[in-house]
C-alpha cells in the first residue's frame, strides 16, 4: 500500500467518523459555555404570592358527592368559617369537625390560616368531604412542599363514589320489591 493510499483511507475514515456524530457547533458552544444548560435547575418551592385583586385569598374548590365547597384561605390567626358560621357550630357531629380541620393539622398551618368555605349541596359527611379537598387545593397553591404530605394523608383525592340510580323494575338502585309466593 502506497503513501497516497494510506491518505485517501484517513481521509475517508475521517469523513465517516464526522457523519457519524452530526453536532452542530453552536450547541456543542452553549453546552461548553453552560454547565446548568445540560442539567435544568430543579424548581424551588415558593410560597405563592397572593395578588390584590382576589382579596388576599388563595383558592380551593372541593367536590364530594352532591356536595361543592368553594375554600379561600390566606394569612390570618386560625378562623375556621362555614357558610358565615363557625366550624364548631356548623357541623353538630365531632367527626365531621375533626374531618374537616386535619388537612390544617397535618401541614402545621392550623393557627396561621384563615379559612372561609361557601358550601352548597348534599349532607353533612358529603359537605365535609367537599371542604377537605378544597382546603387540601388550597394549602398545596400556597406551598407546593405541602403536596407530598397531603397526598400521603389521601386528602387530594377526589372520591368518586356517588349515589346509584334507581333502575326500573326495582324499588331502589339494586333492591327488588318484596317477594309475596300468593
Amino acid at each position: 500500500m502506497s503513501a497516497e493510499d494510506q491518505n485517501v483511507t484517513d481521509q475517508d475514515n475521517n469523513s465517516q467518523a464526522q457523519q457519524m456524530q452530526p453536532e452542530p457547533v453552536e450547541q456543542a458552544q452553549a453546552a461548553e459555555s453552560s454547565p446548568a444548560a445540560a442539567h435544568p435547575p430543579e424548581p424551588q418551592a415558593q410560597p405563592k404570592a397572593v395578588d390584590a385583586a382576589s382579596g388576599g385569598f388563595i383558592w380551593g374548590t372541593g367536590r364530594r358527592k352532591k356536595s361543592v365547597a368553594r375554600v379561600r384561605i390566606r394569612l390570618g390567626n386560625g378562623e375556621f368559617k362555614i357558610n358565615g358560621r363557625d366550624v364548631d357550630e356548623y357541623f353538630r357531629v365531632e367527626r365531621d369537625r375533626l374531618h374537616v380541620r386535619q388537612p390544617l393539622a397535618v401541614t402545621n398551618s392550623t393557627n396561621r390560616l384563615d379559612v372561609y368555605v361557601n358550601v352548597i349541596g348534599g349532607g353533612t359527611t358529603g359537605q365535609a368531604g367537599a371542604i377537605v379537598l378544597g382546603l387540601a387545593r388550597a394549602l398545596k397553591a400556597t406551598d407546593p412542599t405541602n403536596e407530598s404530605v397531603l397526598r400521603d394523608n389521601h386528602f387530594l383525592t377526589r372520591d368518586a363514589r356517588k349515589v346509584e340510580r334507581k333502575k326500573y323494575g326495582r324499588a331502589g338502585a339494586r333492591r327488588s320489591f318484596q317477594f309475596s309466593k300468593r
